[in-house]
């Protein structure tokens, strides 16, 4: 009976660790179990091959991708392409047929290149980093001091030089540690991504250090197919209109998958032209996405920007670091301890849904407050290069509404740029 109210007091554990337990972890003779990193990743990735691919969650989006791509190229070689092959002479229109196919091929390479690799997934820490005292020196604000009455604890931000420009780096209460620079947490695939730039669905996975090149590389790859089939669908219809000696639209009837192709490819160079274009901009100046729209660096100075030439550099010609997260590596330990801390984090992470879900005027708030921070230190100058708060924390495990220590952090990491007046009404509000 006992048994039974604790079975209906829990939280369902999510599907993914639901997955984790029921297909990885399986009961064995021994005490003793061998693990791989992937059977037991916190985050909300899909690994394939055994953990040699890793995909984000909405993973399904490709097939859509694919067929966006590879449906109107199996037109074009089907009906378009056998006229161009009869008009032009030497083979040209064997050769035209050949490059749309292989360049249609290399387009698939670079999204599965962007898709199914590391991202630059930042590996969590298993516990929080212990505070020190005079550890975080000059990067521990006055106000976090007074809040806390010298509390040993962790401060939401500390601040890092780069470029000779004081960068404020943000403390992850999901992965448990402090973010690099240009580091941000995807609430999507539930990791820290080193360098992130946005989550793409259309690709189904972050774009961060490790994949942004592919990515730039598909985006483009993909205008200038989507220009080449455009324009010798335009070819196909000039030379019915000299064969037939008819006007556009008798050569649109004769033709009509030209007309639908034209039409298709013009729309779908200026989706993805537009983004090659906004992309070219953001490599000029050394930006990301999230950066672009958070803190609009036209209005202040950007540390990470070395000039046009060094920036092309950095993201065409430097190395791809290597992946700091080892997914086939074996973990060994006891079978019911990997099991529980997996059904623990199960519950751990729907307590922490349901308070997200219940929260949310609070994390809207939130969001508000920061972005406020945001313009503000734009306009003084100062720089910030944090990131939003994802998760609430996981260190109180009493699933309670009162004003936590947690809710009393997030309160002074947004009272930091304000006075004492302002930090009362925040305080109250929570």
């Amino acid at each position: 009976m006992k048994m039974k109210m604790m079975r209906n007091n829990e939280v369902p554990s999510s599907d993914s660790n639901r997955h984790i337990i029921e297909h990885d972890v399986e009961p064995s003779s021994s005490s003793s179990s061998s693990f791989r990193v992937y059977q037991l990743w916190k985050g909300s990735n899909i690994f394939l091959l055994n953990g040699r691919l890793i995909f984000g969650p909405d993973v399904r989006s490709l097939f859509l991708t694919v067929f966006l791509i590879v449906a109107p190229v199996i037109l074009f070689s089907a009906f378009v392409s056998q006229r161009l092959i009869l008009e032009f002479p030497h083979n040209l229109g064997n050769l035209i047929l050949a490059i749309c196919i292989l360049f249609t091929l290399y387009v698939i390479i670079l999204l599965f290149l962007t898709s199914g690799r590391d991202p630059g997934i930042i590996p969590r820490n298993q516990h929080p980093p212990e505070p020190e005292e005079g550890r975080y020196g000059s990067s521990v604000s006055s106000d976090w001091a007074a809040n806390h009455d010298g509390a040993p604890s962790l401060p939401p931000t500390k601040d890092v030089m780069i470029n000779g420009h004081i960068v404020k780096v943000k403390y992850c209460q999901t992965c448990m540690l402090y973010r690099p620079p240009r580091c941000s947490h995807c609430s999507i695939c539930n990791n820290c991504v080193e360098r992130f730039d946005h989550h793409c669905p259309w690709v189904g996975q972050c774009i961060g250090k490790r994949n942004y090149r592919f990515f730039f590389m598909f985006v483009s790859s993909t205008t200038l197919l989507c220009l080449y089939v455009f324009g010798f669908c335009w070819v196909n219809i000039r030379k019915i209109m000299d064969a037939y000696h008819c006007n556009l639209w008798r050569a649109f009837m004769k033709s009509p998958v030209s007309g639908i192709l034209i039409f298709y490819t013009f729309v779908a160079a200026w989706f993805v032209g537009g983004l090659t274009v906004f992309h070219l901009y953001l490599i000029c100046t050394n930006q990301t996405t999230y950066e672009n729209f958070r803190y609009r660096y036209d209005r202040k100075t950007n540390p990470y920007n070395r000039g046009c030439a060094c920036n092309f550099v950095e993201i065409f010609f430097s190395k791809i670091p290597r992946s700091k997260n080892k997914f086939r590596a074996k973990v060994k330990g006891e079978s019911s301890s990997v099991l529980n801390t997996s059904m623990s984090f199960g519950h751990e992470m729907d307590r922490t849904s349901i308070e997200m879900e219940m929260g949310k005027r609070h994390a809207v708030a939130a969001e508000d407050f920061e972005d406020l921070q945001s313009q503000m230190d734009s306009v003084g100058g100062l720089e910030r290069c944090g990131t939003e708060p994802r998760h609430h924390t996981t260190w109180d495990h009493k699933a309670n509404w009162e004003i936590t220590p947690d809710i009393q952090m997030l309160a002074a990491e947004f009272g930091m740029g304000y006075g004492s007046t302002d930090r009362q009404k925040i305080h109250g509000r929570l």
